[in-house]
């Protein structure tokens, strides 16, 4: 490419960021013209031409491109010292391409509508109104548990292989489509990550490729973990960024499949970000909620935080530590810290509703 053509595309990047950052200001143009107008149309056109493919061509893409980004520092390391100024505008433009393709995309959904404005709920809740909540959430979870299990002190084990369960998690989609019609998925493009193992000792579940728009489920991780990971990969895919939204998203669909596996999984799912929040407020009235929930279910938590716990090492904390600055970078103000966020959301939808 003609060094004028490269200076122009570096250059681009100011008013690119400078855009973003005026957009970001506008979430009702946000969620009408793109989140609701252009992006859908975008992701399926990625999800039609990657979602056929057995394996994730976004993971193929990631490690050529570090491959090649290597090679390339390797051969142009000398120009650094010669031409740092033709350098410099080589690496801008690049940023500059990717920041653009990222935005255009998928990156823009950071900045639409809160998902509680969206569906007229309150973003504020009581401690009166958790516990409500939660009380409903574990008396069907505990209803749901038995029914499979016939017996509540053992622990759910999935049927199913993890390449069922990504074939069969669009269902809970097309069930909840007839609530929320924004909310179809076809064609799917969900997938197990190539990268599976070094995202288990990254910290993380899954990931959307915001370039490929292919969902990646990490499939190292428990069984009981993979339907709710699985649905919350396919909210991102629909164009909820944030992730408490995705993660209530994802919890609804697991909840609205026919399966009863998917909807104790969904339940199961819900109850422990309330327990979780129950326990951050009091304790005691944590110790008291937590024993009237099934010890199945409690050995089904346990078993996703041993997993967890075996695969901790000093690099992760490192990545959280990334991955929490790209959030707050794209108004995520409280980093990975907003994935309990998903309690306002729960509380607030089943204030009036039966669960």
């Amino acid at each position: 490419m003609p060094r004028k053509n490269k200076t122009i595309i570096a250059l681009l990047l100011i008013p690119q960021i400078l855009l973003v950052k005026l957009l970001a200001h506008y979430p009702d143009f946000i969620e009408h013209y793109y989140s609701k107008g252009i992006y859908p149309m975008l992701s399926k056109i990625f999800r039609f031409t990657l979602g056929w493919l057995p394996f994730s061509f976004g993971d193929i893409f990631y490690s050529l491109a570090v491959i090649y980004i290597i090679r390339w520092f390797y051969i142009n390391r000398k120009r650094l010292r010669k031409d740092t100024k033709q350098w410099l505008i080589d690496v801008a433009s690049a940023i500059s391409i990717i920041y653009f393709a990222f935005h255009l995309f998928w990156g823009l959904n950071y900045y639409r509508l809160p998902l509680h404005k969206n569906l007229n709920l309150n973003h504020d809740y009581t401690t009166e109104q958790l516990v409500s909540v939660t009380k409903k959430l574990i008396t069907k979870t505990n209803e749901l548990h038995l029914k499979i299990t016939k017996n509540d002190t053992v622990k759910v084990n999935l049927p199913y292989s993890k390449t069922t369960i990504l074939k069969m998690a669009p269902e809970g989609y097309k069930n909840l489509k007839t609530i929320f019609p924004n909310l179809d998925y076809h064609p799917k493009s969900i997938k197990k990550s190539l990268f599976s193992y070094p995202l288990t000792y990254m910290g993380f579940s899954g990931y959307l490729n915001p370039l490929t728009n292919e969902g990646q489920v990490n499939g190292v991780i428990p069984f009981f973990k993979f339907p709710s990971t699985t649905c919350h990969e396919i909210a991102h895919q629909l164009g909820y960024a944030a992730e408490n939204e995705a993660n209530f998203i994802g919890y609804l669909a697991a909840i609205h499949n026919t399966d009863i596996y998917f909807q104790y999984v969904g339940h199961s799912f819900g109850l422990r970000y309330c327990l979780n929040e129950i326990y951050f407020r009091d304790e005691t009235l944590y110790e008291n909620i937590v024993a009237t929930v099934n010890k199945g279910i409690l050995k089904n938590y346990k078993e996703t935080r041993d997993f967890w716990q075996a695969h901790q090492n000093p690099t992760e904390p490192f990545f959280k530590m990334f991955y929490t600055g790209y959030l707050k970078a794209n108004k995520q103000d409280k980093g990975l810290e907003s994935y309990s966020y998903v309690v306002a959301l729960l509380t607030n939808y089943y204030e009036h509703r039966t669960i």
